[in-house]
């Protein structure tokens, strides 16, 4: 039986490279590939598949908007997230979106065999990091930190800005314009009731939003 797979990132190197790694160990997969939300749902309109990877650093709506409206299919893939954000950032967010699964591109490629099988398998495939994250969560209270109602953009934007990379940068980074990375500042700084950037560390920095 064939087991479709759709793998969703803007890099062609990184689809072709997780594709590569599934098919020398795993028999029956058929890939699929999209570079952008708008392709994915495509996509996922055209044919059935049993799993989608998704990485959240996508041009235009980003990958916790996709995984939403994945999870809103009438009959949704497992999901399982493949980024370069580290657990600590956007792991309990991308899981309360909808996800199946959590890796980081730095992992072992053997970790990706291990949590596509799992998916496809039916259960749930979490790091160590996120499992503990996780568990922090369920035996403490909600912390109502004002960065927990960031829309994901708002998110993404605090926290390139927090790692000290310029407007340009993070428009290069997330297919946006300068101009619209400055209103998600502005933005960012009103809901966090911050007034600079510096101010932007320090909130990061304490809420170990950044290293």
């Amino acid at each position: 039986m064939t087991r479709p797979i759709l793998l969703v990132d803007d890099h062609a190197a990184i689809r072709r490279g997780i594709s590569d790694i599934l098919t020398a160990e795993i028999d029956g997969l058929e890939f699929g590939f999209a570079g952008s939300e708008a392709e994915a749902m495509k996509a996922l309109g055209n044919k059935a598949w049993d799993l989608v990877t998704v990485d959240l650093n996508l041009p235009g709506r980003g990958g916790l908007d996709l995984i939403r409206d994945i999870k809103a299919l009438d009959r949704p893939p497992k999901i399982l997230v493949y980024t370069m954000h580290s657990e600590d950032q956007l792991g309990i967010r991308a899981l309360r979106a909808g996800a199946d699964g959590y890796l980081t591109k730095d992992a072992h490629p053997d970790e990706i065999v291990v949590a596509v099988r799992a998916l496809l398998q039916g259960r749930r495939y979490i790091g160590a990091v996120l499992a503990d994250q996780l568990a922090t969560a369920v035996v403490e209270p909600e912390s109502g930190s004002p960065h927990e109602g960031l829309s994901e953009r708002e998110y993404q934007v605090l926290v390139r800005l927090a790692s000290g990379h310029s407007l340009t940068q993070i428009g290069e980074e997330l297919s946006l314009s300068v101009k619209t990375v400055s209103t998600y500042r502005s933005r960012v700084l009103e809901k966090l009731h911050l007034t600079r950037n510096s101010e932007l560390v320090r909130y990061a920095l304490k809420h170990k939003l950044i290293e």
